[in-house]
């Protein structure tokens, strides 16, 4: 495999500049440039930090289907939905696959008794969401709301945050994530 005519070829088909990748994993515009001109052989270190400006994994990157790439995929089956979540709740991404993803698109299933963890989150971009099954909490700050089915949510992400469902019934939230964080 060629790996500099492929990640040239992916960063064009995502809409990245060189430059644009450069500044997004951190190294010089030279760096991106040796690499797709196969004047260098990055280290598997050295091109995971490349593809986290994409953002893309190693296996993504080596596995990817350039041509079907081209041909974007419209609709995901339920069955197609990955779930990005380990434990108890799950969060499946609606939409992996699209080229140049801006939001992460999520189904999420929380099971009585459970949540996002003790910590709060807090990530550049905004969330919305409608809790369409059960009764959520939801921590954004100082505040805590409960929804139940029907309501919804719109926030800035930098906000510390958290879900938890202590409630005796699961709770299903669709939700959005700008941008992609996954």
């Amino acid at each position: 495999m060629d790996v500099g005519v492929r990640l040239q070829s992916i960063r064009k088909l995502k809409g990245l500049s060189q430059r644009e990748l450069a500044k997004r994993a951190g190294v010089t515009n030279s760096t991106i440039s040796m690499i797709e001109k196969n004047s260098v052989s990055p280290s598997i270190s050295s091109l995971k930090k490349v593809l986290g400006g994409i953002p893309m994994s190693l296996v993504e990157f080596f596995s990817l289907d350039l041509e079907q790439e081209n041909q974007t995929q419209v609709v995901y089956r339920a069955s197609e939905l990955t779930d990005i979540c380990s434990g108890a709740i799950t969060m499946k991404l609606i939409g992996k696959a699209h080229p140049g993803r801006a939001i992460a698109f999520l189904d999420e299933t929380y099971p009585a008794g459970t949540d996002t963890g003790d910590e709060m989150y807090a990530h550049e971009g905004e969330e919305a969401g409608m809790l369409v099954e059960g009764k959520l909490e939801l921590t954004v700050g100082n505040e805590v709301f409960v929804l139940e089915a029907g309501d919804s949510y719109y926030f800035e992400s930098s906000k510390p945050h958290r879900f938890r469902n202590p409630f005796d019934q699961p709770a299903r939230l669709i939700s959005a994530t700008s941008p992609a964080n996954f």
